[in-house]
């Protein structure tokens, strides 16, 4: 006996938090993305300004002893093709991975009661399921698709982007030694141009909260030497991004790197340090600073320090961007599940 609820104001979504992210842990998807405090805050700007409008729908599913155990965390809007569909909170940009919040285990039982109740409620008035950034790897995927067939609705599923991660074994010549030999030697000429030059620099990771108002400000202005992430940062993405890194920093999984050459700071990485992985999320490299390669020197020592630190994965997330690869990246794919009525 499973109860679906459909939950359609900010107030009781915000009130979901503690379940939520107690859910969360047990999801087949365990990404910051998905976590409440996240999707809270893309909600409240739709996610920087990406969309216009859209209405919530998060549905909740609970068994028969009233406790949660399935979210689709969803809400309403026109895609591009102008049809009203049900997309993941956190689609699509700014967002790597999304997912329906649900254990493998309870897959079968919660993908069909969603479906045959979304095709009984009047209210939201959908066209179709349109789902991005679903990872290859995850079984809603099989799950989702074998439920919608059974009940006569079309499955379309697209392949969008390469998704690239490191697997980080125990100790830092033993990565090195993993890539191809030419990258190694890159790699190990790069760090030593800079550490044996007379060059002052530093790299650090902040921790000192009073200053990460100041920080944000010095990423934006890294980032900003790209002209595409220029013209990305408009006021409301930058509100967007600055609610993200305080809310991730207040819960102690955020990581905010610099690498400072000659008293400036040439390169910024924004990562998540989450769920024993480190996740980059974006970076700016001051160009006056090429020479010394600074996005590189510091993404070889981020990664020294999440294998020092016994984390298991480095994920670069989305894009195929030659570094990625370069630095040991193995491809994944994240996908779009649409589901027709």
């Amino acid at each position: 006996m499973v109860q679906l609820s459909l939950i359609q104001n900010i107030a009781a979504f915000e009130n979901l938090s503690a379940i939520w992210n107690k859910l969360l842990l047990k999801s087949a998807s365990h990404v910051p993305f998905l976590r409440h405090e996240y999707l809270f805050n893309w909600w409240k700007t739709l996610g920087g300004g990406e969309w216009q409008n859209g209405d919530l729908a998060i549905i909740l599913a609970q068994n028969e002893q009233q406790q949660v155990f399935g979210i689709a965390p969803l809400f309403l809007t026109q895609n591009k093709q102008k049809e009203n569909v049900l997309m993941f909170l956190g689609s699509i940009e700014i967002s790597d991975f999304l997912d329906f919040i649900v254990s493998p285990e309870d897959m079968a039982i919660f993908f069909p009661s969603l479906l045959e109740q979304l095709l009984q409620w009047s209210t939201p008035a959908w066209q179709a399921l349109d789902l991005y950034n679903i990872l290859d790897v995850s079984p809603s995927i099989q799950a989702l698709t074998v439920a919608a067939q059974q009940l006569g609705l079309t499955v379309q599923q697209e392949v969008l982007q390469h998704s690239p991660y490191i697997p980080l074994p125990n100790d830092w010549n033993t990565y090195l030694l993993g890539l191809d030999k030419k990258q190694r030697h890159e790699i190990r000429r790069k760090i030593r141009r800079l550490e044996e030059s007379s060059t002052a620099f530093r790299w650090y990771i902040l921790e000192d909260e009073n200053r990460l108002a100041d920080e944000v400000e010095s990423l934006f202005e890294l980032m900003a030497f790209d002209p595409a992430k220029r013209a990305f940062l408009t006021p409301n993405m930058r509100r967007q991004m600055q609610a993200t890194i305080q809310t991730a920093f207040q819960n102690h999984w955020l990581q905010l790197a610099f690498l400072e050459i000659e008293g400036q700071k040439a390169a910024a990485y924004l990562n998540f340090d989450y769920g024993n992985q480190i996740w980059v999320y974006n970076s700016g490299i001051n160009n006056n600073f090429n020479a010394y390669s600074p996005g590189w020197v510091l993404l070889s020592y981020l990664i020294q320090w999440a294998i020092g630190h016994h984390r298991e994965t480095f994920d670069f997330m989305r894009g195929n961007e030659d570094y990625k690869y370069r630095f040991g990246g193995k491809d994944r794919f994240v996908n779009r599940i649409k589901i027709t009525r």
